[in-house]
């Protein structure tokens, strides 16, 4: 088991440094109304509904049998959890895995958080020409008392830092990782658990 981390570990943190200091294209990620419009009507199907339903029953697969469908991983350390969504593994369009990405954005933002960066780096590897696109969200901090000094532990954090990333090779989605990395300063109370950030994704309670 500690194998299968490392190599899921590995996976999130490579993603995260492989990249040259100076991307051929940064950028921030912007959605013209033609986009804008044909989310919203994306949201309106079932494609939607199948998506989020699937990754939480991946999750109850993995966490009861300790595998489950090879197109999704999950992450499971003590400061970060996640999952790995391996869409060259599945038969969804780039304009579904696109509203996907932006649609887990959405809903993170409905948790009180807000977003740092949306950016967009384009690399060139050897073999293909590598395109990033990543939202990365922090909670609104709040002090768990009224006023007066942060005590230990006073500070919610939620479920931490969240970086939602779409990696393409030659314009085709390859993964989309979600990052869920918590605050281990003493000023911040306990997070809240990733199961519980699952179900808040899919709309669902426990």
């Amino acid at each position: 088991m500690a194998n299968f981390w490392q190599k899921i570990t590995a996976l999130f943190d490579s993603a995260e440094q492989s990249g040259p200091a100076d991307p051929a294209v940064h950028e921030m990620i912007e959605r013209d109304e033609a986009e804008l419009q044909d989310y919203a009507r994306w949201k309106r199907t079932l494609g939607r509904r199948r998506l989020l339903d699937w990754l939480t029953d991946q999750y109850a697969v993995q966490q009861t049998m300790g595998n489950g469908d090879r197109a999704v991983d999950f992450l499971d350390t003590p400061s970060s959890k996640g999952f790995v969504i391996h869409f060259s593994e599945t038969q969804y369009t780039k304009p579904e895995i696109t509203h996907f990405f932006h649609y887990l954005k959405e809903r993170v933002l409905e948790l009180n958080y807000r977003t740092q960066i949306s950016d967009r780096r384009v690399y060139s590897r050897p073999d293909w020409v590598e395109t990033q696109e990543r939202h990365y969200l922090k909670p609104r901090t709040r002090t768990q008392r009224l006023a007066g000094p942060v005590e230990r532990g006073g500070l919610e954090q939620k479920f931490g830092n969240i970086t939602v990333e779409l990696e393409l090779r030659n314009d085709v989605p390859w993964n989309l990782r979600l990052r869920a990395t918590t605050y281990q300063d003493a000023l911040y109370g306990e997070p809240e658990s990733f199961r519980a950030l699952l179900m808040a994704l899919a709309g669902t309670t426990d």
